[in-house]
């Protein structure tokens, strides 16, 4: 089975691929109580592999939007490995320029400066229930619901966790 796949045309990424950590995202993903059959979206999905943690663990359907051919490529062979291509729609284009679905949970792992630009794209083209949990970097603007700690390898990470409509309520 092949990968689904769309191509839009893009321009050059604005954040450097730096993958999150397994446990990492495992726990975020629990903090954003994603369920079996939800939609989990992922803006600069890298690798893929909070795609596949998302559909293989959490039961979950995914789509993840890469800008980058090579990480793109990358993604379409670990979903494919990982066996949840019926569950992965991979987009390999800018996030600025695809149409967000309406996603139950949003994963972030981009600067603080790309999140506040994607900011009003995430509040007109999410539902206000849609949960986003970022890590490392906040949504400036927006006042999360939580903000947790997460200690792996030596290192803490912070992960911010917000609903797209009580997080911007009078703010956008």
């Amino acid at each position: 089975m092949h990968c689904r796949c769309l191509y839009v045309s893009g321009t050059v990424p604005a954040v450097p691929f730096v993958p999150s950590p397994p446990e990492l995202i495992r726990y975020a993903l629990k903090l954003a109580n994603l369920q079996p059959g939800e939609l989990l979206l992922e803006p600069g999905c890298g690798d893929g592999r909070t795609l596949v943690i998302a559909a293989k663990e959490f039961k979950a359907r995914a789509v993840g939007i890469e800008i980058r051919k090579d990480l793109f490529e990358l993604a379409m062979k670990n979903v494919t490995t990982a066996g949840v291509d019926d569950k992965v729609l991979l987009i390999h284009g800018s996030f600025y320029e695809v149409k967000f679905p309406p996603a139950d949970v949003v994963f972030l792992y981009l600067l603080t400066s790309v999140n506040e630009k994607l900011r009003p794209k995430l509040f007109m083209e999410l539902k206000p229930t849609t949960r986003i949990v970022s890590h490392d970097f906040e949504i400036v603007g927006w006042k999360p619901v939580k903000v947790e700690t997460f200690y792996e390898g030596g290192r803490s990470h912070k992960i911010y966790y917000y609903v797209v409509g009580e997080s911007a309520r009078g703010l956008v």
